[in-house]
């Protein structure tokens, strides 16, 4: 028996693969992280207004249609663990072409990310700090990330888990005193009162709806859970339950939170500062000193998220400029020191500042559901193509699954979406439209394949 040369074992070894060595909760933990346990806490003065007083509501509906969404995620993402995205289950699912579109759509959420935490970071930092003006904050807050991204600073795993932390023991502690004050002012009356769901004085469908189509913001993210596909135990199973579960979560977690605010405070007509109007109600129940903390954890989290959405942006940037996306010479530069897009990084921060300055955080997060709830119509119809009308692998049709799920969850997202306020829907349809021609252009009238946007860049 012969020995093997070095040259006969690198041909014949296997070749390497990420194992899996994730389980169900490893996936929830992390789609929880990504979420953030408060991110409705800053939606709430803005959603109880237009909803009338029915933001819990808002949540559970928008809960309802993002678990059925998530559904159709993990079936996709068990199909195709090595992309991620809606783009590619869009792509692969339904059609090429409208898999750009739904690419070109969360490139336009990608941009909107930054403007989003720039706009609640300096409103914040105006409530702490009142008598210096918002532009200033605006201006100050993205030289900040921008100055942080330029240097290649990134924030590590331990310093997001320390965050979550903080936030989960901030949050626990308005709980507490949350409880504590609606006991002590209305009883058990106020503490298991239905108004907060239904209140039949003020209740109206249609402004619910387009609150929805706001609050909904909460749970954008969940969809990060299926870029660890290829690491997870039991794929089919785990990708079904794990982003169902952190939407979940995600819903019952926050509407706890906002239930007990709109105890709190049931006016919901007399905020100050509709978009920091959970603050008051945290200095309600437990004075400056929660107000102060729930102030921070906010804006700490919105300069991790800006951060990461900046770069995130430049990434892409860079990776549309290197495929031929975007002109190369300016979008395909990376720095030779610290190998950063730094010219993408300073065009996505001159965006942002101009952009904060003429969009409200409303706005913005409205724009961005626009983006966001397209891909998620498309993922669901995608699951419905491959798992009913297809049927991989010749498997037996499962009506629930296969059919009703994906379809019920494509039937909520629109819902939502189309009750986008007419603002974000003529922005998002412009954007859109622009899309599609370039597209015909590139494809010459959609007769070749259109060039892949690599959204793993970001």
């Amino acid at each position: 028996m012969t020995e093997k040369t070095g040259v006969q074992l690198e041909e014949t070894a296997a070749p390497v693969h990420l194992k899996r060595v994730l389980g169900l909760w490893d996936l929830v933990f992390y789609g929880i992280v990504l979420i953030q346990p408060i991110a409705a806490v800053g939606l709430f003065g803005i959603a109880s207004n237009v909803s009338r007083g029915h933001m819990v509501t808002t949540l559970l509906i928008a809960m309802v249609g993002m678990m059925l969404t998530a559904i159709s995620y993990g079936r996709m993402a068990s199909m195709f663990p090595s992309s991620g995205s809606a783009y590619t289950y869009v792509g692969k699912g339904l059609n090429l072409h409208l898999g750009f579109l739904a690419g070109w759509v969360m490139f336009l959420d990608y941009l909107i990310i930054p403007v989003i935490n720039t706009v609640y970071g300096a409103l914040t930092l105006q409530r702490l700090m009142p008598t210096v003006p918002f532009f200033v904050w605006v201006v100050l807050f993205v030289v900040v990330i921008t100055f942080l991204n330029l240097r290649g600073i990134r924030s590590t795993a331990r310093s997001n888990e320390l965050l979550l932390a903080v936030m989960c023991l901030v949050i626990g502690l308005f709980i507490v005193l949350a409880i504590r004050f609606i006991f002590h002012a209305q009883g058990w009356d106020g503490l298991l009162s239905y108004k907060p769901f239904y209140n039949p004085e003020t209740f109206n469908f249609g402004a619910i709806m387009t609150a929805t189509s706001f609050a909904a913001l909460t749970y954008i993210g969940f969809d990060g859970v299926t870029t660890l596909a290829e690491e997870v135990k039991n794929p089919r199973r785990n990708m079904l339950l794990a982003p169902a579960l952190v939407c979940l979560f995600t819903g019952l977690f926050s509407g706890l939170q906002i239930y007990l605010a709109q105890q709190v405070w049931p006016d919901y007509q007399s905020f100050v500062n509709p978009e920091t109007a959970f603050f008051d109600v945290s200095a309600r129940v437990g004075g400056s000193l929660l107000f102060n903390a729930i102030a921070i954890i906010l804006f700490v989290a919105c300069l991790g998220s800006g951060l990461a959405g900046q770069v995130g942006a430049a990434r892409l940037l860079y990776a549309m400029g290197r495929d031929g996306v975007l002109p190369k010479k300016m979008f395909a530069h990376l720095d030779a020191k610290s190998a950063t897009p730094n010219f993408n990084i300073l065009f996505i921060a001159a965006i942002t500042i101009v952009v904060s300055l003429i969009i409200s955080y409303q706005g913005a997060a409205e724009l961005l559901n626009f983006g966001a709830f397209l891909a998620f119509m498309g993922v669901n119809i995608s699951a419905f193509r491959q798992f009913y009308l297809l049927r991989m692998n010749r498997a037996k049709r499962n009506i629930l699954f296969d059919a009703l799920i994906p379809l019920s969850g494509f039937l909520v997202c629109f819902l939502i979406w189309i009750s986008l306020p007419g603002p974000a829907k003529v922005i998002g349809g412009i954007w859109l439209i622009i899309g599609l021609i370039y597209l015909i252009i590139r494809t010459r009238g959609l007769k070749k394949k259109p060039v892949i946007i690599d959204f793993k860049e970001a």
